[in-house]
């Protein structure tokens, strides 16, 4: 099976991560797709009380999708979502043609070292990184190709949809109509998320 992962907050999801795991589905003829929520992200301070809401964000996000669905192998598991960990029982559940692919935008790779057991992880799966700045340097990444990191750049256009600006509009009774699916919207306003 050619299996990609796209792991994330989701705090929202919003229409940039659809149109992202869209893309390199078809692009890349994947199997599957599957969105992780994390239930605990590493690297961020979030809300145990939301990691339910943000699950099933997901789900409702893509359940129209080809070949993606959302596992809730992060939220089961609870503690801190390291990608080392998630990856290796996504290797034990799936029969994995070479290597998982893995989705993750420019502004996270630049801190992959940082990650947990990031000398194992680096072996275990080939990274899709997606450009998120302005006048990238593709160059500037080259020294963790030196360090064993098997990664390629996408060149899909940024959308630059932020989840933090997200939340504040709706803090402030703003629309996200125009950055989530109605669904989602939906289920912000419904379950009263984000109001402070």
């Amino acid at each position: 099976m050619k299996l990609c992962v796209f792991q994330g907050t989701f705090n929202p999801i919003h229409n940039a991560h659809l149109r992202v795991a869209d893309y390199v589905v078809k692009k890349y003829n994947f199997d599957k797709l599957l969105f992780i929520p994390a239930f605990n992200p590493p690297h961020k301070e979030i809300s145990q009380d939301m990691a339910e809401h943000r699950l099933n964000m997901v789900k409702l996000a893509a359940q129209d999708m080809h070949n993606v669905e959302v596992s809730d192998i992060e939220y089961k598991r609870c503690g801190k979502s390291y990608t080392y960990l998630t990856i290796c029982e996504l290797y034990k559940l799936y029969n994995i043609d070479n290597k998982i692919h893995f989705l993750i935008g420019t502004d996270a790779f630049q801190y992959i070292e940082s990650w947990y057991e990031t000398e194992k992880l680096k072996n275990l799966v080939k990274f899709i990184v997606f450009v998120r700045e302005d006048n990238f340097e593709p160059l500037k990444y080259n020294y963790l190709r030196d360090k064993g990191y098997d990664f390629e750049f996408e060149p899909l256009e940024f959308q630059d949809i932020s989840s933090t600006e997200l939340r504040e509009k709706v803090k402030f009774g703003k629309s996200i109509g125009r950055y989530v699916p109605k669904k989602v919207e939906d289920y912000i306003y419904k379950n009263e998320l984000y109001k402070n």
